[in-house]
Formats: C-alpha cells, sequence, structure tokens
C-alpha cells in the first residue's frame, strides 16, 4: 500500500511517527512535507497530498498540524478527497468502515503519539464496508460535481 503524507510546521513530529509506523508495516509511504520547524502555510500541504490521493497514486493520504482541523478543510476542497480528522480509534475505524475515508487527519496538539500509532493502524487496516453507504457516498460525490 502506498501512502502520502505531510504536515505543517505543527505536525512534524507526529508525521515522523506516521512514518515510522507505515514503514514498520512494509507500506510505502512518500513525505509531501514539511521537514522543518520555519512555518509553512497548511492549505499548500493537504493540496499536495489531496491531489496525489485523489490522483491514484496513493492508496491514503495522511495530514498532521496542531489540530487536524485546518489539513481536514483543505484537503476535502480536492474533488475525490474524503479527509477526516480523527482523535481516536472509534472514529478512525468509523470513518473507513461508513465514509470510506481516503485520508487522515490528525492534530499533534491533541493526540499523542501513542494514540496516533492505534488510530493509523486502524484507519489503514479498516475496510469500507459498502453496502448502504455506497448511495450516500454517491451523494456526496453528487455534491462535488453541483459545485464544479
Amino acid at each position: 500500500m502506498r501512502v502520502a503524507l505531510g504536515c505543517d510546521h505543527r505536525g512534524l513530529n507526529l508525521k515522523r511517527v506516521a512514518i515510522d509506523v507505515i514503514t514498520a508495516r512494509g507500506d510505502e509511504c512518500q513525505d509531501f512535507g514539511c521537514d522543518g520547524s520555519a512555518a509553512v502555510d497548511y492549505p499548500d500541504i493537504a493540496r499536495r497530498v489531496a491531489e496525489a490521493v485523489a490522483g491514484g497514486d496513493f492508496r491514503f493520504g495522511v495530514l498532521v498540524c496542531s489540530s487536524g482541523i485546518g489539513m481536514s478543510m483543505a484537503a476535502n476542497k480536492v474533488k475525490g478527497i474524503r479527509a477526516a480528522v480523527c482523535q481516536d480509534v472509534y472514529v478512525a475505524s468509523r470513518t473507513r468502515l461508513h465514509n470510506d475515508a481516503n485520508v487522515l487527519c490528525l492534530g499533534e496538539d491533541i493526540v499523542g503519539p501513542g494514540l496516533a500509532k492505534e488510530i493509523l493502524a486502524t484507519f489503514l487496516d479498516t475496510e469500507f464496508e459498502g453496502g448502504r453507504h455506497i448511495a450516500r457516498l454517491e451523494k456526496i460525490k453528487a455534491l462535488e460535481n453541483k459545485q464544479r
């Protein structure tokens, strides 16, 4: 599995944790930035990761900022992206099961490294349930198409 990752200057440590988890699983990841403490604009990073996922080059994306919220808002502007902020394992499971989320957003100021590892593993391992949820995803896609 290929995973695209990115963070702003406030999510660097947790992104490094995510890279360690992904590579330890034997999965491939690509880092889309940032790689230092100098301030960067999170929408730029979110766009790069979201476009890589939406383009089909990566199965999932992982974005980290201080809360996860800004990254999710920016990533969700890219057609085909369903980014979700997850602060616990239950939400990570449900966002995959019911919403077929393809980008996980984490907040470094909210989620510690241990919990982040569990959230990430749950997100990557949980398959979309399909069934009744397919029609709902089609409605989300229709909203995207209507706005464009």
